[in-house]
């Protein structure tokens, strides 16, 4: 136990470096509900729990065996030169071999420091689930406010489709299409508001809070002009490798305390025997009780026991490498996966940045074409669409970006 304290502080580094790298042109609402989450989130509390009990299994095998101790009464009383012996008592202590009970705490305080790493890995994923969650809220309310602007400016031009009627320069048709556009985005907007209160949900549990709470999200996140450095080396060095790492060394102890546990145990005792004065007789020893110290020695003749564990923590150490070199696999696939759909998400957004201003630009010529009565209202509800299209293509961009950054801060921070 002696290195934890040096190993939380050295994880708490790690930590904060992630968090600052995680909160980077993020808002300090996100910030603050992160760190509510880490001092609430259940599943947090209860890793930090194991890992308490795991420490103090410490103090569980620094112990020697039980000390026995044993009575007798003699029914038929044995007689001796110096009298009868009336009652027996006895007390037994073993004792392990030298290094036994050492090698038990460097056991479980192995096991203890593998345990610690679930409480790093759980606040990372922990970390990553809120920013998503957050995000998803954002993409949501984006949304929403798109679709809002685009409900408004379909009414502005229904109000021109009416004016056109009444002159006889458009028909009554066009009017029933964009109220039916209308609707239907109106209806959308319905869906987004009930998937951000079902969003909003899974955001409020995540810090273990009431689900009805009202999440406060940013306005607007903007596209970084450049990609953030990434240090894909840092991937060896993630918590969930470092943790295979740590029970290979658990399981390193337990072969020393397998070794230690095959060797002899000494134990040590003392008999005690009341002796009955004989009668009628006067000499030096007449009624001298019995003190009798022993030695013994417990011998593993037949250690076949000790040899099987010895190949089983063999056969267990091969089974961890694969295990970490699966995950190592994965975790890579993961984050060059990460890195690749990160910058897709921004050619994407500058692809729907160009669209954008190509549909306002053709939206000017529709409304100046107004005022020399030649609108169509059909290229206005197809340039209204495509409006539309491109700014949720917007905002998903961006929402894939910062969901792929906190994939890539969890991976190599």
């Amino acid at each position: 136990m002696k290195n934890y304290n040096k190993h939380s502080v050295y994880k708490g580094v790690l930590l904060l470096g992630f968090l600052f790298f995680v909160l980077h042109v993020r808002s300090q609402e996100l910030e603050t509900y992160i760190n509510e989450a880490l001092a609430n989130n259940p599943e947090i509390q209860k890793f930090q729990t194991q890992f308490n009990i795991a420490s103090e299994k410490l103090n569980e095998v620094n112990t020697l065996p039980n000390t026995e101790f044993s009575a007798g009464y003699f029914v038929s009383e044995p007689e001796t030169r110096t009298g009868a012996q009336r009652y027996k008592l006895s007390a037994k202590q073993m004792v392990p071999w030298f290094g036994t009970i050492t090698s038990r705490e460097n056991y479980m305080s192995s096991l203890a420091d593998a345990k610690y790493e679930d409480i790093v890995i759980a606040k990372r994923k922990l970390i990553t689930s809120v920013s998503q969650s957050y995000y998803n809220l954002y993409a949501n309310k984006a949304k929403q406010t798109v679709l809002i602007e685009n409900i408004k400016l379909l009414e502005t031009y229904e109000t021109l489709a009416l004016t056109s009627v009444e002159v006889g320069k458009a028909s009554a048709v066009d009017v029933l299409r964009l109220q039916m556009r209308q609707n239907e985005m109106a209806q959308l907007l319905n869906v987004l508001e009930q998937q951000f209160l079902a969003e909003q949900t899974n955001f409020n549990k995540l810090l273990n809070r009431d689900k009805s709470i009202e999440v406060s999200v940013i306005d607007e996140l903007m596209m970084p002009s450049e990609n953030f450095e990434i240090n894909t080396e840092n991937l060896a060095l993630h918590p969930e490798l470092l943790k295979y790492d740590k029970l290979f060394a658990s399981v390193e102890k337990s072969e020393l305390l397998n070794q230690k546990e095959s060797s002899p145990m000494i134990g040590f005792g003392l008999d005690y025997i009341n002796v009955e004065q004989r009668p009628n007789m006067d000499f030096s020893d007449n009624g001298k009780d019995i003190i009798m110290p022993m030695v013994s020695l417990s011998i593993p003749l037949f250690n076949k026991k000790y040899k099987s564990q010895t190949k089983q923590n063999k056969l267990q150490q091969q089974e961890i490498e694969f295990q970490k070199q699966e995950r190592f696999n994965t975790l890579e696939t993961l984050l060059y996966k990460a890195i690749t759909d990160r910058i897709s998400s921004r050619m994407s957004y500058t692809t729907q940045a160009k669209n954008l201003k190509q549909a306002k630009d053709a939206e000017e010529i529709l409304i100046k074409s107004y005022e020399t009565g030649t609108i169509n209202f059909n290229d206005v509800l197809d340039i209204q669409e495509l409006q539309l299209k491109f700014q949720i293509n917007q905002i998903e961009s961006v929402k894939t970006y910062y969901m792929q950054s906190t994939i890539i801060n969890y991976l190599t921070e």
